[in-house]
C-alpha cells in the first residue's frame, strides 16, 4: 500500500470522497490544506505534468465562475504565479505518490500507480465500495451557482 500526500481544500465534499476511498484501499492518506500549503513554483509546477494551462485551474473557484479570471488566457509561469496568490484556483486534489506528482482524481491514472479497490476488513464490509459505485470523483457537487467559499452543508 502507498503513502498518499494528499493536498485538499478542508471540508470539501469531493475530497472528503477521494480521501475515504484511498484509505478504504488500504492506502495512508496525509491530508495537507492546499490555501494554506507553504507553495513555489519549483513545488507546485510538477504536479501539472504535460496538461494546458487551462486544466490547472479549479473551474468551481469564484474568480472563475464569474468569469472575472480566464484560465486560457495565461501562460504557466503566469498562471502558477497567480495560484500562488489565490491557491483557491488550484483544481484540486493534487497528490504525491512515490515519485509521481498528480493533479484531480484521475481514476486511470491512478489505478496505474496503485490499487484502488476496497480492502474488505471487518471496519468496511459494510461500506463495500466498488469501482462499478464510483460514480464522478471530480465533479464538483455544489448546484445553484454556489461556489468553493461556501462552507459544505
Amino acid at each position: 500500500m502507498a503513502t498518499v500526500l494528499f493536498y485538499e481544500k478542508p471540508g470539501c465534499r469531493n475530497n472528503t470522497r477521494q480521501k475515504a476511498m484511498l484509505e478504504l484501499a488500504g492506502h495512508v492518506v496525509k491530508a495537507i490544506n492546499l490555501l494554506e500549503h507553504p507553495w513555489s513554483q519549483e513545488k507546485l509546477e510538477p504536479f501539472f505534468c504535460n496538461k494546458e494551462v487551462a486544466e490547472w485551474f479549479n473551474p468551481a473557484a469564484p474568480s472563475i465562475k464569474s468569469g472575472e479570471i480566464n484560465p486560457s488566457m495565461f501562460t504557466g509561469e503566469e498562471a502558477i504565479a497567480l495560484m500562488l496568490q489565490e491557491p483557491l484556483l488550484i483544481k484540486r486534489p493534487l497528490m504525491h505518490i512515490g515519485s509521481h506528482r498528480l493533479q484531480g482524481f484521475d481514476i486511470e491514472v491512478l489505478s496505474k500507480l496503485i490499487t484502488l479497490e476496497p480492502l474488505q476488513t471487518t471496519d468496511n464490509k459494510q461500506k463495500n465500495c466498488t469501482m462499478s459505485d464510483i460514480n464522478d470523483m471530480n465533479a464538483c457537487p455544489h448546484s445553484n451557482n454556489l461556489s468553493c467559499n461556501y462552507p459544505e452543508e
